[in-house]
């Protein structure tokens, strides 16, 4: 069987081993993959995998012995799951690898948005706490989270996991989902869209990317949000309307946000974002913890052993 990785780079960059995979067959994995690469590379493939590399309809056609597509992450919106499914193709994901892992981030840019850690200790070592005439200082507002309403929008693995976090902290809890829990989170709010922005200090983003979310928060949903609030996105980046989100930054009508992905991944042409006022924005690293990506590796291999034994699992289409 041939098996054949088209960008396994981020997932293991030297720190893991793919001895497993390869235990299953002929491997040929490759760091990175351009579409055409992508198109040649495929051909002969029995089991394909991708993580970001695009696997249309022209991948597929020239997918002559393909049986089988493994997702090295759980969003999948760069396979071509309907031209998959026409020709009997299962595609499997790993849904929730990295449910600790992004719910740790997203309380980091959270905690530096409130408390600028990572500028006050910089200031430290550019002398500036030496040569104060106080023992102490701060650049800017220092704000508690005990207290404050953290919102969430998308109660699935990685919203709860956020939930949890903040009920440590302290924080006043609400969700806006489409499937409340039964049981078991008397301490979340379940409430309508409206009123989860207008009354959060907090709005923390962990919704799937579909039509109906594509620019979710816009000029007319920030202008909703206090103005002293702060919004989070770990999740996709078409979700926000960078622009917006930009100009409402630097008019003061939001507080300040933490994005750990953008609209374009890498971002060649840049974003609205990189100059807007207090906006923290990191690589799209979330998922990389190590255990995290040992955690993806395990389970990319595990779903391809049930196909292989005739049950196939996590089918995305």
């Amino acid at each position: 069987m041939k098996i054949v990785v088209l960008d396994g780079y981020t997932l293991s960059p030297g720190d893991l081993r793919w001895d497993r995979l390869k235990a299953l067959g002929e491997c040929w994995i490759y760091d990175r993959s351009t579409r055409d690469e992508a198109i040649i590379r495929a051909q002969d493939a029995e089991v394909l995998l991708t993580n970001k590399a695009c696997v249309d309809e022209e991948v597929l056609r020239a997918a002559n012995a393909l049986r089988y597509i493994g997702v090295l992450a759980t969003g999948y919106n760069n396979v071509d799951v309907e031209a998959a499914a026409a020709r009997g193709i299962p595609v499997s994901n790993v849904p929730s690898y990295g449910t600790a892992s992004v719910a740790q981030l997203t309380f980091a840019l959270l905690l530096e948005l409130t408390q600028h850690v990572g500028h006050h200790a910089e200031t430290v070592r550019r002398g500036k706490w030496s040569e104060c005439p106080d023992f102490c200082y701060w650049d800017f507002p220092l704000v508690e989270l005990e207290g404050l309403t953290l919102g969430i929008i998308g109660l699935g693995r990685i919203g709860r996991a956020v939930a949890r976090l903040g009920d440590a902290f302290g924080m006043r809890l609400m969700a806006y989902t489409r499937h409340p829990p039964q049981s078991g989170w008397d301490f979340v709010s379940f409430v309508d869209f409206d009123t989860l922005l207008a009354e959060s200090d907090v709005v923390s983003l962990h919704c799937p990317l579909t039509e109906a979310t594509r620019g979710l928060i816009d000029r007319n949903r920030i202008g909703q949000m206090k103005s002293s609030a702060f919004l989070l996105n770990t999740s996709r980046g078409a979700l926000v309307n960078e622009e917006a989100l930009a100009e409402a930054l630097d008019a003061g009508r939001l507080a300040g946000a933490g994005v750990d992905v953008l609209n374009e991944e890498p971002p060649r042409n840049g974003s609205p974002l990189f100059k807007a006022k207090n906006c923290y924005i990191t690589p799209h690293l979330g998922w990389g913890t190590r255990a995290a990506r040992e955690r993806l590796m395990q389970a990319v291999i595990e779903n391809i052993e049930a196909f292989l034994q005739g049950r196939p699992q996590n089918v995305v289409n």
